[in-house]
């Protein structure tokens, strides 16, 4: 296993079963962040993750974080709280917004740098990244956003700027999701949080399995198109 150097000439990625061990799941550095290349990762279980000044980084890692939508853990305080929700939740309402957001608002620093927001709104404007955004009135307080492939999406980050806010996000993503065709989440890797809300670890080669049989796939009609997801009670 070697780190291998891509080549701005080519988006060809080499087999993410040839990642390091150690860092788990650095497969390779180069090439660029052109939507070519960015599907070309994901439609190979590929993701960019690098701080500012660093190379581009490319990662499969093994195991993978993963969540089928209709097993989001829904605690009993969460049932409460969405059951008197005072958020509403949109699709591809403010992509801009919710990446510049999640960038900017983890206390943990950031590897969303200016040159991953350029290269995801690019996708979005192309139709392949995605937003989910919550409001508590006009003012937005949370969202995530993503990249789809078939009947997977690809989740990259979310935030929150207020109570349960990107809970809520991916409870009515999830809901939506699945009712419309969606079959899995990606979470790349386990973290408390994740784990929390019933995302749970697989083999590299499953999600890869996985990946393989729901590219194909396609959701309902106009799925993507900006819309309401939900929508308070009064």
């Amino acid at each position: 296993m070697r780190l291998v150097q891509l080549s701005r000439h080519s988006i060809a990625f080499p087999s993410p079963e040839g990642a390091l061990r150690e860092p788990n799941g650095l497969l390779a550095l180069g090439g660029d962040l052109s939507p070519a290349r960015l599907l070309m990762a994901y439609q190979n279980g590929i993701f960019p993750w690098f701080s500012s000044g660093d190379p581009i980084l490319w990662w499969s890692p093994d195991p993978r974080a993963v969540l089928w939508p209709e097993q989001f853990h829904l605690s009993r305080s969460m049932k409460r709280f969405h059951k008197a929700s005072p958020y509403r939740v949109t699709l591809n309402h403010a992509f801009d917004r919710v990446i510049e957001s999640c960038a900017h608002e983890r206390d943990e620093g950031t590897w969303i740098t200016r040159e991953i927001i350029h290269a995801y709104q690019r996708l979005h404007a192309l139709g392949h990244a995605h937003s989910i955004e919550v409001w508590r009135n006009e003012t937005l307080v949370g969202g995530m956003y993503g990249v789809c492939q078939g009947a997977l999406f690809c989740g990259e980050s979310m935030f929150s700027r207020a109570e349960n806010a990107s809970k809520t996000a991916l409870l009515v993503f999830c809901n939506d999701y699945y009712r419309q065709g969606g079959q899995l989440i990606d979470c790349q890797v386990l973290n408390s949080h994740t784990a929390s809300l019933g995302a749970v670890e697989i083999p590299r080669r499953h999600y890869l399995e996985y990946l393989e049989k729901l590219l194909p796939l396609t959701l309902a009609d106009n799925f993507w198109q900006p819309r309401t997801l939900f929508t308070p009670e009064r």
